[in-house]
């Protein structure tokens, strides 16, 4: 931009249209409000939006905020001065439309993230599943652009937002109590009920599994070689690693120690008791039709 003074100093030419000084003087008290503005809603949204976002979510919301108005307010600076733009604003549409079908996936996982962050299924810390991309672990952060879950073995997984938002999420750290099920099989000669009064009691002996709601055990299903029965407990949901990884061996020792038979899968295959006699029958049985 080339500014060329004119001897009288009343105005100046920028790009072929003269502005007068007085406007130009409007223009940049108009700018310094603009910047005022812009670092008054910068900490309005620091000190009360920020807090309830992740670190990373508030650091990209806040430039964008600053950012924008600052560009915002420079264009209605350049327009109030009268200089056209309609030119710059049609070659700008036409690189936009381009860069718009180039970058599909970038817009719609920037869409997607803010969504996410006003939507909040999750919040950070919690344990969640994005049922789509078979994906199970903590999470780290929600980004303008993807979701990063910490997963159980250490590796951190980053899924782009369009993913996580289009997917079910199951929030596992959502309530404040969890439920533990596991499936076990008896041999078909147990008393079911005696079956059922040693597991419960094998239950409380565990120290977090909860009294209320009450654990439950039921017969689920006849399988081909045992009674299957489903045993459901309900544990402080902070608390599952002390419960789940040692119910199945507590009723199994309980099991044991009462002598009742877990089967493993069995077949019984019935034999003639005499194979010869069953071929001379058979052969008898074929000379009297003939």
């Amino acid at each position: 931009m080339v500014f060329e003074l004119f001897t009288n100093a009343t105005s100046i030419n920028v790009m072929g249209k003269e502005v007068f000084i007085d406007s130009l003087i409007i223009g940049i008290l108009i700018m310094v409000a603009g910047v005022i503005f812009a670092r008054a809603v910068s900490i309005i949204f620091k000190r009360y939006v920020s807090a309830n976002l992740p670190e990373n979510t508030a650091k990209s919301f806040h430039k964008i905020i600053y950012y924008g108005i600052i560009v915002v307010t420079l264009l209605a600076v350049i327009t109030s001065q009268g200089i056209d733009l309609s030119g710059l604003m049609v070659a700008g549409g036409i690189f936009g439309i381009i860069i718009g079908f180039a970058t599909q996936s970038v817009v719609s996982n920037l869409i997607s993230g803010i969504f996410l962050m006003f939507d909040r299924p999750a919040k950070v810390g919690d344990l969640i599943e994005i049922t789509d991309s078979k994906v199970y672990g903590k999470l780290m952060d929600i980004t303008i652009f993807s979701t990063r879950i910490k997963m159980f073995d250490g590796s951190i997984v980053r899924v782009p937002n369009e993913k996580v938002f289009t997917s079910e999420i199951r929030n596992v750290s959502g309530s404040e109590i969890r439920r533990v099920d596991v499936t076990l099989g008896i041999a078909y000669k147990e008393d079911i009920d005696h079956v059922i009064e040693v597991i419960k009691k094998s239950l409380e002996r565990l120290p977090f599994v909860l009294r209320e709601p009450e654990p439950a055990v039921w017969t689920e299903s006849l399988g081909d070689s045992s009674v299957n029965l489903k045993v459901l407990a309900w544990i402080p949901r902070d608390e599952w690693d002390q419960v789940g990884p040692v119910l199945l061996k507590t009723i199994k020792k309980s099991l044991d120690d009462e002598g009742i038979e877990i089967p493993f899968p069995q077949r019984i295959i019935h034999y003639a008791e005499n194979a010869k006699q069953y071929e001379t029958d058979k052969s008898t049985e074929t000379h009297e039709k003939t």
